[in-house]
């Protein structure tokens, strides 16, 4: 599929295994966009299943995210299944633990030296020992994505882009 859509992808689409997100910045190009790509599927001999489709969304929930006009944000039922995770008590929970958190990784500043203290659990022959570090990690990490950041694209001209909004006061564009 991505073959069929190189020209257009990252610029018009966005396309994530079966699933494909026809963006503009303008309203008025949103058209000419889902046009250019019916054309193409047309073209092609592609179809949709419309019971999938929406058009005109400004919110959309896409793989555990909400993508909207503001940016990229942690779908919150990932975030509250995350908060009320109990604490983990053999290596696998820990794993598991560890792989939702990787899920959100991007939305979290330093999430590896966040989690040292968890990933030594996981250390081959080691027993499990929840010591009050551990604890205190674990507590961290998970009302840490209380309030995640919202990711945003690089503007034209801009040397950086913070999701803070005090940080978005220094770096305004």
């Amino acid at each position: 599929m991505v073959t069929l859509f190189h020209d257009m992808m990252h610029k018009e689409i966005e396309v994530y295994v079966d699933d494909m997100i026809t963006k503009s910045k303008e309203g008025n190009d949103h058209l000419v966009n889902l046009r250019r790509l019916f054309k193409r599927l047309k073209k092609y001999k592609l179809r949709l299943n419309p019971t999938k489709c929406t058009f005109g969304a400004k919110s959309e929930k896409l793989l555990g995210f909400v993508v909207s006009e503001q940016g990229i944000e942690v779908d919150p039922d990932k975030l509250k299944a995350i908060r009320e995770l109990p604490l983990p008590s053999t290596v696998r929970e820990v794993r598991s633990f560890l792989e939702r958190l990787n899920y959100i990784a991007r939305f979290i500043a330093n999430l590896t030296d966040k989690c040292q203290l968890l990933f030594r659990l996981l250390r081959r022959n080691a027993a499990i020992e929840w010591d009050d570090e551990c604890q205190k990690a674990f507590d961290d990490i998970k009302t840490y994505p209380v309030q995640p950041p919202v990711l945003v694209p690089r503007m034209r001209g801009c040397v950086s882009i913070c999701s803070s909004a005090s940080c978005q006061k220094l770096h305004q564009c």
